[in-house]
């Protein structure tokens, strides 16, 4: 499966504090709030929703294209894509901005608060996905992630113009879009990825109810954090799969992006949608063990035997076939 990932590419500064974020808010203060907080440590990552999700499939032997935009900082992030498997020539480069900045505390209870630049990513409308195209050859998917809003509508119209399948995954973007720009985003969509509380948005900003969404895309994929993801599709019955137990939870950050890894991949591999959805959710996990969403491994013996604990032996032997040696 030749896939296109649109989206943030961005580099991440990635503090821990120590302590507990909700009790540092006061009830009867929450007008005024006014906080700073003393952090344990200071990780520098590459990120962004498109980078971690290129470079996830890039690992596994997938070869996918990345879309978005990014400033003349880029140099080094685009070599460590090129030599993780990604196709980063469809890049467009700004002339004006820095590549995109992420900014996120996280407290000891996995909670975060986070502040996103946009900086380059606020082009990312001039990409026009028929060059891409045509660049990069005949595209089977285009993962329109979290960007730059008007950018994120255009490659949505370009995909139903094109005939290319696409996936509706506004992520983090749906807090500042209205329901007529969210509205747009969705009709056609061959899958739609949210998580509980973005779903809930979806729904609300839209007035839609969870039927009128399945009668407009093929798929709706929903992340459940610990309590693993429900797929659902019109006139099909629900499928809910488990997450895999974490060994230590380090970083939450790109969780989300790992599992589209997995599931993607699984996909592209002609697996099962149950499969998918459980290789999805090792990969989550597998982000969440790691300080930072592209510092990941994959040993394909580890792999394999934490799908079977937490799946069954079957499923680590269909995926096993798949991973790339070690």
């Amino acid at each position: 499966m030749r896939i296109a990932v649109t989206g943030s590419i961005a580099t991440d500064y990635l503090m821990v504090f120590p302590g507990r974020i909700s009790d540092q808010l006061v009830a009867d203060q929450l007008e005024h709030v006014s906080l700073s907080f003393l952090i344990d440590s200071l990780d520098v990552r590459r990120g962004g929703v498109a980078g971690n999700i290129s470079f996830g499939l890039g690992t596994l032997g997938l070869r996918p294209v990345l879309v978005g935009a990014v400033g003349q900082d880029f140099d080094e992030y685009r070599a460590w894509l090129d030599r993780h498997g990604v196709e980063t020539g469809a890049v467009y480069v700004s002339e004006d901005h820095h590549t995109a900045r992420f900014l996120c505390t996280t407290d000891s209870t996995n909670n975060q608060i986070a502040s996103f630049y946009p900086g380059a990513m606020s082009e990312t409308s001039n990409i026009d996905l028929n060059a891409v195209s045509g660049q990069a050859g005949e595209l089977d998917l285009v993962l329109i992630g979290a960007s730059d809003p008007a950018g994120m509508l255009r490659h949505t119209e370009q995909c139903r113009s094109l005939g290319l399948p696409f996936v509706a995954d506004f992520s983090q973007q749906i807090a500042r879009m209205d329901g007529d720009e969210v509205s747009k985003l969705v009709p056609g969509a061959q899958y739609l990825f949210t998580n509980e509380y973005e779903g809930g948005l979806l729904l609300d900003k839209t007035g839609w109810t969870r039927e009128d969404v399945l009668g407009q895309v093929g798929t709706w994929v929903t992340t459940l954090g610990g309590a693993g993801v429900r797929w659902e599709s019109k006139g099909s019955d629900p499928i809910t799969v488990p997450s895999v137990p974490a060994k230590q939870e380090v970083d939450p950050t790109g969780v989300g992006d790992g599992f589209r890894v997995g599931y993607f991949a699984a996909q592209s591999w002609g697996l099962s949608v149950e499969r998918s959805l459980q290789f999805g959710c090792l990969m989550a996990t597998t982000v969440l063990e790691t300080m930072g969403p592209q510092e990941y491994s994959i040993d394909p013996k580890v792999f394999v035997q934490r799908l079977a604990d937490a799946y069954g032996d079957e499923a680590g032997a269909d995926v096993e076939p798949f991973l790339p040696k070690a």
